[in-house]
């Protein structure tokens, strides 16, 4: 494959890339139902305003934006909307990632974050509304796109390699207190032709990884953070990143809410 036909399938959105054995890992939301679209997974990301007591998604704030499902080929658009519809207002998006995330997209997230000048942590939204209803219920509470009372919980699940990703456009960056980041290697795919040769495989996971660190460079974090990503792919296994790393890569601007 030439540097010209990647460059077409990655950007023509059939080439996409996760984290390989570490996504997969985790399980979607049961029973929730598809977001819309064509091929969209039921745990699709979504996007709505929840609002709590004061402090409750860091010092000071109090209302914030809720990611929360799997990044797919479309959910810039998603995060777009939202943010068009509160304008004005620079709400900090609480990432809560799952499943098989495309990474490319969860970089572009990362972007249209510091576009807009938008704060980032991370952890799950509790909605109050959703106490004691069946995920479809709730589900359709949040697709309305709120506001809804809630809380942000302890993350439960590390901060992963797409987690990172979207984090990483942040202008203001934190980690709630008691999170973890695990990074695992990554994984080509194209969405037609799942039949990869090694080759092809390897070349575009290199392509990949080098936007990566053009992108890290250019929001302000260390590079290194890709390097721990090179290195479990050898090992094939996950490498946690500790706290006591995070500011010195520039992960975090602050360690914790």
């Amino acid at each position: 494959m030439g540097a010209r036909s990647m460059a077409a399938a990655i950007f023509g959105g059939l080439i996409g890339i996760v984290a390989a054995g570490f996504a997969q890992a985790q399980a979607p939301t049961p029973d929730r139902p598809p977001v819309g679209g064509i091929g969209q997974l039921a745990d699709a990301m979504i996007f709505y305003v929840a609002h709590g007591a004061k402090g409750a998604c860091g010092p000071g704030c109090s209302e914030w934006i809720a990611a929360e499902g799997t990044v797919m080929y479309d959910t810039h658009k998603r995060l777009i909307n939202i943010l068009d519809r509160t304008a004005g207002r620079k709400l900090p998006v609480v990432i809560d990632v799952r499943g098989e995330s495309d990474l490319s997209v969860a970089m572009s997230l990362g972007k249209i974050l510091r576009s807009r000048g938008v704060d980032a942590t991370m952890g799950p939204t509790e909605a109050e509304a959703c106490r004691g209803k069946s995920e479809a219920d709730c589900f359709s509470l949040k697709r309305l796109g709120g506001p809804l009372d809630a809380k942000v919980k302890i993350p439960p699940d590390p901060c992963d390699i797409a987690c990172v990703m979207i984090l990483a456009g942040g202008v203001q960056r934190t980690l709630p207190a008691g999170s973890r980041v695990m990074l695992t290697g990554l994984f080509a795919y194209n969405r037609l032709a799942p039949n990869l040769s090694k080759d092809e495989r390897d070349g575009l996971i290199k392509r990949y990884g080098e936007l990566f660190r053009v992108y890290l460079r250019q929001m302000g974090v260390e590079t290194e953070l890709m390097d721990i990503v090179d290195r479990t792919s050898s090992v094939r296994r996950r490498i946690e990143v500790p706290p006591s790393d995070w500011m010195r890569l520039h992960l975090v601007t602050a360690v914790s809410l």
